[in-house]
């Protein structure tokens, strides 16, 4: 539900951030759970939307720890919409083409995708999952658009035996990248484990410059480094006609690393690795969850709750998973 709301406009060019969508997409699914009649349905989504709005803010200049929990507050609002309305509790009405619903407010019913913005409740005649397969899985700890230049540069690292070499790095990036992670100066100076890990010009760099992307490049020793800082004066980013005319299909970017010898390395990737076209596969699924849980709950904890979510299409209940992960 939240992929076919985002797919039918978008909301960030008009300055609000897709946890907006999240409200409702969250009350939908906690209604369905609660086995909530249509009525009582329409009432948790009409308070969910009408409190629920987030703005764009969050995501701009230096970020703060607020990024992080601005979707889980929205799925935390869409869960208590749908209690309010299980208890009884009626919401406005209509709320998406009311007299000052949500296409009114937001700016989207001339949207993105023809006249007239179409709230995609219908049955998607693919299938209830095909948007969840159509989704990517980030594979480093970054931001999403930045993960195609990753796997550019960690592709050139590789060429490069002596990182000290590099002179300057030149980034081609389509449109949504470089509005959201490559265009503020902040980007180029981050003071915050947020901002690094939305800055498109940090992100390539750190992946050159060290030859991997993990927790560690987050850590507020690397990224407020004044090496670090230095290097980055001499990161480019410029916005290709091709490439953002591929987006969202693709989410390509262009890597140019310069050498001090006047050789340029190259490398463009259209599909990184976790795209739907490029999807991971099971084991490297795993391996992204051990390095991020086993630090904190232990290998055998860890290996545990692996076990417990490849099977929990067939349990009757979460139980064991909520006990096990507490």
């Amino acid at each position: 539900m939240q992929c076919r709301l985002c797919d039918a406009a978008s909301i960030r060019a008009r300055g609000w951030d897709h946890p907006t969508y999240g409200s409702f997409s969250t009350a939908l699914a906690a209604a369905m759970l609660m086995k909530l009649d249509p009525e009582k349905t329409r009432h948790a989504v009409n308070i969910a939307g009408v409190a629920g709005m987030g703005m764009r803010q969050s995501r701009v200049g230096e970020l703060s720890h607020w990024k992080g929990a601005a979707f889980a507050h929205a799925a935390r609002h869409g869960v208590y919409s749908a209690l309010l309305a299980r208890a009884g509790m009626t919401g406005p009405a209509p709320i998406f083409e009311g007299q000052m619903g949500f296409e009114k407010e937001l700016g989207v019913s001339l949207g993105d995708v023809g006249e007239k913005f179409a709230v995609p409740f219908a049955q998607n005649p693919q299938g209830p999952a095909s948007m969840i397969l159509n989704t990517s899985i980030k594979y480093w700890p970054a931001e999403y658009h930045s993960q195609s230049a990753i796997e550019a540069a960690l592709f050139l690292r590789e060429q490069i035996d002596d990182p000290s070499q590099i002179a300057s790095v030149h980034i081609e990036s389509h449109d949504a990248s470089v509005d959201i992670i490559g265009s503020e100066p902040e980007k180029w100076k981050p003071e915050t484990r947020e901002t690094a890990d939305h800055s498109l010009p940090y992100i390539t760099a750190i992946a050159l410059i060290d030859g991997k992307v993990t927790d560690q490049q987050f850590q507020p020793s690397r990224f407020t480094d004044p090496a670090i800082w230095k290097f980055l004066e001499n990161v480019k980013v410029e916005r290709n006609a091709e490439l953002s005319a591929l987006y969202p299909n693709a989410v390509a970017n262009i890597v140019h690393a310069d050498l001090a010898d006047g050789r340029r390395l190259t490398r463009r990737v259209d599909y990184p690795t976790g795209h739907a076209k490029n999807p991971l596969k099971d084991s490297q699924v795993e391996e992204k969850f051990n390095v991020l849980v086993d630090p904190m709950l232990g290998r055998d904890r860890a290996r545990k709750i692996l076990d417990i979510v490849w099977k929990l299409d067939g349990a009757e209940d979460v139980n064991e998973l909520m006990k096990t992960a507490k």
